[in-house]
């Protein structure tokens, strides 16, 4: 089947068919809207597959490239750099704002630069890439200004990851009352759409993309639709997950956005060092750092970097929905050697009361 379309008779569907049969018409009590995303481009940087890519033409790489230049160094960027180093591929990361993973706690963009550095990775920050300059001759020069002037890149091939947007063309949007706004369905919050009738989730509405969200979405949507007046979702007790090499994971506030809200804050960090079973892994490389209100003792955030993070980071989302203080968490007993001691023992730090470090 092809893509399926709204059709300007209210309320049907016309689903294309690819064998060039006639259209079928499908007339739902109701509808969710998961077109999902693709990579966003930049003007300049028109994608050709063979030197200029996203994340999809990259993907269907058949062999190496000996350097890459990658502009955008924010989560798919930075997972497609540290993996590309790891294979030993002479890695560029051209970042427009001031830091890599300029979402994430500046404390994990420091730490995640370091370590990127240490294996090789060139970074370039608070840099624009000059896309007139592009040019393609068995590779590929573009001109990079930053602070202190312009310089010069060369490398065999050049990845796009400055985000995604949503697949909202061509799907008949403008034969019903949708409204969109930047580039995205707008929906309230269980995700009905102006129609009332057709729902929206993931992607194609903006906010966290991310898998799991957009099943969070889903099942909200089909509950509010069945009747079942589900809790809406909190995207402040959304984990969020960086799969590079080390993981990053994390959840709630970062520092400077806690205090951004006016909370006084009170810091416990713990390094994987003092991790018996990091050490074992030899990946004792990361932290976790832990943000708690002074006031409250309430938990306002955590953020880890290093090994199997993103595996480890559900136990601070338990603590985000339950309302967890870090004594709580430092009273939850965890067993030894493990990972998840780092934890136990960073939420403990936020009072200074660490065992190890």
């Amino acid at each position: 089947m092809g893509p399926s379309i709204f059709s300007p008779t209210a309320g049907t569907i016309s689903v294309e068919m690819n064998n060039g049969e006639e259209n079928e018409m499908l007339i739902p009590k109701n509808v969710v809207v998961a077109t999902g995303s693709k990579p966003r481009t930049l003007p300049g940087l028109e994608v050709d597959g063979a030197y200029v890519m996203t994340s999809e033409e990259a993907l269907n790489m058949e062999s190496l490239p000996e350097s890459i230049l990658i502009v955008g160094g924010g989560v798919i960027g930075i997972e497609w750099a540290s993996m590309l180093a790891d294979f030993g591929v002479e890695v560029t990361v051209v970042e427009y704002t001031k830091r890599i993973l300029p979402t994430e706690d500046e404390e994990i963009s420091k730490e995640m630069t370091r370590l990127l550095k240490k294996k090789g990775v060139k970074i370039a920050t608070n840099a624009k890439v000059l896309a007139d300059t592009l040019k393609k001759d068995n590779g590929i020069e573009i001109i990079v200004e930053k602070e202190d002037g312009t310089k010069t890149y060369h490398a065999e091939k050049l990845l796009v990851s400055v985000g995604r947007e949503a697949n909202i063309t061509n799907i008949g949007l403008e034969n019903t009352d949708i409204v969109t706004e930047k580039g995205y369905i707008e929906t309230n919050g269980f995700y009905q759409t102006k129609e009332s009738h057709i729902y929206a989730i993931g992607d194609v509405i903006g906010g966290l993309q991310l898998a799991h969200v957009a099943s969070h979405e889903g099942i909200t949507a089909v509950d509010h639709l069945a009747g079942q007046n589900p809790e809406k979702i909190d995207y402040n007790n959304v984990p969020t997950c960086i799969y590079s090499n080390p993981e990053v994971s994390s959840i709630g506030l970062t520092e400077e956005k806690a205090k951004e809200k006016g909370y006084d804050v009170k810091i416990g960090k713990m390094s994987f060092k003092a991790i018996g079973k990091a050490l074992i892994f030899g990946e004792s490389d990361g932290f976790v750092k832990i943000i708690a209100d002074k006031e409250t003792d309430d938990l306002l955030g955590v953020h880890m970097i290093g090994p199997h993070v993103t595996d480890m980071i559900s136990e601070a989302g338990l603590a985000q929905v339950l309302d967890a203080t870090p004594w709580e968490i430092a009273e939850s007993i965890h067993p030894h050697p493990t990972l998840s001691e780092v934890i136990g023992e960073a939420a403990l730090a936020v009072d200074g009361k660490q065992i190890h470090g």
